[in-house]
């Protein structure tokens, strides 16, 4: 796996932080680290997107935060559990997983990788 996929990945964990932030922060210190991770998050996302294919980027940017979010729900903030979800998620995550399989690693010719 290349540098710039790695952004992805720490981008939309990011994003599940900057999620988790804009609901529950209460003061100065918490709306600062809130969007700290929001800025680096969307840096992360957007450097990667200049090399790797942008659509693709996005999809497995959103998936990822997405189902991290609905996790930290369950684990960290008392969400009912329910197994539709967990099913849709799932099915997420493996569109998610197959996007990654199926887009080329290979990076545009004087692009750096």
């Amino acid at each position: 796996m290349n540098r710039n996929w790695m952004k992805v990945f720490v981008a939309a964990f990011l994003e599940i932080f900057w999620v988790i932030g804009l609901t529950h922060a209460y003061d100065f210190w918490t709306w600062t680290g809130t969007v700290i991770c929001i800025i680096v998050s969307n840096y992360l996302m957007i450097t990667a997107a200049q090399v790797l294919p942008a659509g693709t980027v996005y999809a497995i940017f959103v998936g990822l935060g997405t189902a991290g979010t609905v996790i930290a729900g369950f684990l960290f903030f008392g969400e009912a559990f329910k197994w539709e979800k967990v099913i849709l998620i799932t099915t997420l995550l493996a569109g998610v997983m197959g996007l990654k399989l199926v887009t080329p690693d290979k990076a545009e010719k004087g692009a750096e990788s």
